[in-house]
């Protein structure tokens, strides 16, 4: 055998490992940039939640557990987690829905009280708010877009093989709450 086409044997497939190793890896950034965009939108819907909880404790003495319940979420979203360990990030992604959950029911309830609702400072929260979730609502798209390409990288061969000698594993989708099955909430219920 000829000393190129033994070489042409070695290099050719060596590069195309490469070029999929490489791929591989910068799914995974994309992925984690992604995750990274998600925390930045989530830290600023953090950063209104106390103002929005303290106007609202002031005319919602009745409903101490949900504030309560809001204030323990904040926190377990704020709390720090591994970005390459899927559990960790599903956990983390799990937090930040129900806490948009609670603050829908947060709102519900809200509507019946006349004197937040016409308090122009928790208008403004809302309305700010409001946008938060937009924004979360758009990274969420665009993660969910990037660990599509990274899940298919990963789980399709050659690249599981190459994800499993370089440690890259699929990351958790963000999926919206099924709500579907649930019946609409009667804010009366809260009231009691």
């Amino acid at each position: 055998m000829e000393l190129g086409t033994l070489l042409l044997i070695i290099v050719v497939p060596g590069v195309i490992l490469y070029i999929w190793y490489a791929k591989l890896i910068s799914r995974r950034n994309a992925a984690r940039e992604a995750l990274s965009s998600i925390d930045v939108q989530l830290k600023k819907r953090h950063d209104l939640l106390p103002n929005i909880l303290k106007l609202a404790g002031r005319f919602m003495t009745h409903e101490k557990d949900l504030l309560e319940g809001l204030t323990a979420l904040r926190a377990r979203v704020d709390a720090g987690y591994d970005p390459s360990d899927p559990a960790a990030v599903q956990a983390h992604l799990t937090a930040g829905q129900e806490l948009q959950s609670g603050m829908a029911r947060f709102f519900a309830v809200a509507e019946n009280y006349p004197e937040l609702r016409s308090a122009e400072t928790i208008t403004k929260a809302q309305d700010n708010f409001t946008e938060a979730e937009a924004h979360i609502s758009a990274a969420r798209r665009f993660y969910n877009a990037a660990v599509t390409d990274l899940n298919n990288a990963v789980e399709i061969f050659p690249g599981s093989m190459i994800a499993g000698w370089a440690k890259v594993k699929p990351m958790p989708f963000w999926e919206m709450e099924d709500t579907s099955h649930r019946a609409a909430v009667n804010v009366d219920d809260y009231l009691k």
